[in-house]
C-alpha cells in the first residue's frame, strides 16, 4: 500500500462542501480541516499499483469547490 497526503485549496466558501464531497465518495482515510494556505487535509492507501498522479487527478481534483492541491507521498511510517 502507498500512504499519501493531499492539501485542498477550496473556492471560498466551500471547505464543509468539499469535505463532505470527498468523504462521500469514500476515497480518503481522514479529512482535516487545516489553517494556513490550504483549507482541509486528507489521507489516502492506494494499492501499489496506483499511480498517485493519476489517482489525484480523477478521483480528487474532479470535486466540485477544489481549487489547488498538494501532494505528499510519504515512505514510511514510525
Amino acid at each position: 500500500m502507498k500512504t499519501f497526503f493531499v492539501q485542498i485549496k477550496c473556492d471560498l466558501g466551500q471547505s464543509y462542501e468539499v469535505a463532505s464531497a470527498l468523504a462521500d465518495a469514500e476515497i480518503a482515510s481522514e479529512i482535516y480541516s487545516t489553517a494556513g494556505n490550504f483549507d482541509l487535509m486528507a489521507k489516502f492507501y492506494v494499492d501499489d499499483d496506483v499511480d498517485v498522479g493519476h489517482f489525484v487527478n480523477e478521483k480528487v481534483q474532479v470535486i466540485s469547490g477544489i481549487k489547488d492541491t498538494f501532494t505528499t507521498v510519504t515512505f514510511r511510517a514510525f
